[in-house]
């Protein structure tokens, strides 16, 4: 049977010393039982029925909880003290847990606004810091992160037309007091003024630049202006980046518009080709102009020096002819002569006692072949001899005929 079974004989407790009488004995000495005298654990009914006590010590219950024994103006004052013990305790735990909350950690892309009492303090950086909770209010703002925000509108144009506009923004914020506390919504004071900067810049341009080359200056433009509306609301931001997606007609228009800008496109490839075989003909032609130019000028300086020289041998010619005008006149015959018949395919043949004979074959220059193997004049040797013979027998018919003649008139007379 268990020690502690009820109606059992053995009541024997485990950490007791030994039988009933031990029990007696300690609940003797202890005084209506608590711990055991003899080394064993401590009670735990008893050690917590201590610490009950302890702490109705500190809350000033301590006297009456003992019997109203220690009566008089020790017992209250006594009590006086215990009711100012708690709330100091208390109120350094809380002052603890206030000092403690006012510490916070900022990122290094981020900035804090300090706000005391609701009105700006300081701006603080990177790092741990201390700011006196509920007296102090930081925010942290990113001034690191790019943002973006795009819209798409249709507005009218300065020729009165309809365009669809689809642009996008990427910003920073570049002062986190103004990013906080001049405006109620950053964000959507942005997508106002980008809204009335676009329709400007849209308003000023025609459809045609819009739609087509002007894409790239109207962003640009949009960009200054819109960026001179943010600094002027003093929002704190800075514009990084502005691109222009997309510009289109609106939808029931579109297939026309489409065919306008493919008829501008092959206009352009039209253009664009004649430019080329300009470029490949006008350097040509520039080309054999001054060649031509250059023949000119090299005819002009050869007949210029040609008929300078013919001017100086003439008057060189003159002087010598001055000087002995039968030799002169004589060498300019045979010069002339000779040129003109060292040109000319004929032969003429010297005869002993008689005048020179001038044969013209016109036969043989008729049939002449560059093949054949001619001397200067034309002819060969064995047809030169054969001429030459033919040409002494017809001067001695000549002669012998002339001489009859005179012995004939001679005996008639």
């Amino acid at each position: 049977m268990a020690w502690n079974e009820p109606g059992g004989g053995n009541q024997h407790d485990p950490w007791s010393g030994g039988g009933r009488g031990g029990d007696k004995k300690g609940g003797g000495s202890n005084g209506g039982g608590g711990g055991n005298g003899n080394g064993g654990p401590p009670d735990l009914d008893e050690a917590l029925k201590k610490f009950q006590d302890k702490l109705s010590g500190l809350l000033g219950n301590g006297r009456k909880r003992n019997g109203g024994s220690s009566g008089g103006n020790g017992s209250n004052g006594g009590g006086n003290t215990n009711a100012y013990a708690l709330p100091g305790v208390i109120a350094v735990v809380l002052v603890a847990i206030w000092a403690a909350s006012g510490f916070y950690l900022i990122d290094q892309s981020e900035r804090g606004v300090v706000l005391r009492f609701g009105k700006y303090n300081d701006i603080v950086g990177p790092g741990l810091h201390w700011n006196p909770p509920i007296i102090d209010d930081v925010r942290e703002v990113n001034v690191t992160k790019v943002r973006s925000l795009s819209q798409t509108k249709s507005m009218l144009t300065q020729d009165e037309n309809i365009v669809e506009v689809q642009m996008s923004v990427q910003y920073q914020v570049s002062n986190p007091r103004d990013f906080m506390l001049n405006v109620r919504a950053p964000e959507i004071s942005l997508e106002n003024a980008m809204d009335s900067a676009l329709r400007h810049e849209v308003g000023s341009a025609d459809m045609n630049d819009i739609l087509t080359s002007g894409r790239e200056l109207l962003a640009s433009n949009v960009k200054s202006r819109l960026q001179s509306y943010l600094d002027n609301y003093g929002v704190g931001l800075t514009l990084q980046t502005i691109n222009v997606e997309s510009t289109s007609a609106p939808a029931p228009v579109q297939e026309s518009f489409d065919d306008v800008i493919k008829a501008r496109e092959d206009r352009q490839r039209t253009i664009n080709q004649a430019l080329a075989y300009e470029n490949s003909i006008l350097p040509e032609a520039q080309g054999q102009a001054q060649r031509v130019i250059e023949e000119a000028e090299g005819y002009k300086e050869s007949v210029v020096a040609k008929s300078q020289g013919e001017a100086n041998r003439f008057t060189s010619l003159l002087t010598e002819y001055k000087k002995a005008p039968e030799i002169i006149r004589e060498r300019m015959y045979l010069e002339t002569m000779s040129e003109v018949l060292g040109k000319t395919s004929k032969v003429l043949v010297d005869v002993e006692n008689g005048n020179s004979l001038m044969y013209l074959p016109l036969d043989k220059l008729a049939g002449k072949s560059n093949a054949e193997a001619e001397d200067s004049n034309g002819m060969s040797r064995s047809e030169l001899d054969r001429v030459s013979r033919q040409a002494s027998d017809a001067l001695s018919r000549s002669n012998s005929t002339d001489s009859s003649n005179r012995t004939s008139r001679e005996g008639r007379q």
